[in-house]
This record gives C-alpha cells, structure tokens and sequence, in this order.
C-alpha cells in the first residue's frame, strides 16, 4: 500500500472516529479528560488501520507508520470541531449513550 492510500484510508477512519469516541466519553468528564481519551482513541485506531492496511510489517515504514496515525489524529479532531460537534450528533450520541445517575430522569 502506498502512503497515499495509507494517509486516505487514516483520514477516512478518523473522519467517522468521533462517532465511536462519543459512546465512550460522558458529557460530565471534563474537557482535558475528553481530550485524552479521544486523542489515545485516535492513536489506537491509527495503529489498527496500519495494521488492518498492509499487516505488522507496515511498521516497519516509519514514515507510513506516522503519516497513518497523524492522518487519523488530525481528521478525528478536524471533523469533530467542524462538523459533529457543532451538529451536535457527538454530543448527543454522549447523552444517550451515557449512564443515568440516580435521581436523573430517563
């Protein structure tokens, strides 16, 4: 696989990364600790896309191997504060998917 299509399909995966991201984080955490998890969420997914792209021994391109995981970061964090966000999808799919504290109506 060229870098090229490492760094699309890296940009296609974190462009869709946020949605997953958002049934894991909860709307009461706060932002730093938002951030941490989805950014470990996007370096995650980076490592699996370039394995699942050209299997372990794509690390062996340290180049792709960064571009990869740089393309998914920077797509996960872009489309979030351009597009889920301010769509508010993320946000809701947060409050649904997050566990109701007691004394919260359901």
């Amino acid at each position: 696989m060229s870098t090229l299509d490492s760094i699309t399909t890296g940009a296609q995966i974190g462009a869709l990364l946020p949605l997953v991201t958002a049934l894991v984080q909860r709307p009461a955490w706060s932002a730093d600790v938002k951030k941490v998890v989805a950014v470990v969420l996007a370096l995650v997914a980076g490592v699996i896309t370039v394995a699942t792209s050209g299997g372990w021994e794509q690390f062996e391109n340290g180049t792709m191997t960064f571009a990869t995981i740089a393309a998914v970061l920077a797509a996960s964090q872009s489309t979030y504060d351009l597009i889920w966000k301010p769509s508010k999808v993320a946000p809701a799919i947060e409050a649904v998917t997050s566990p109701k504290r007691s004394g919260q109506a359901g």
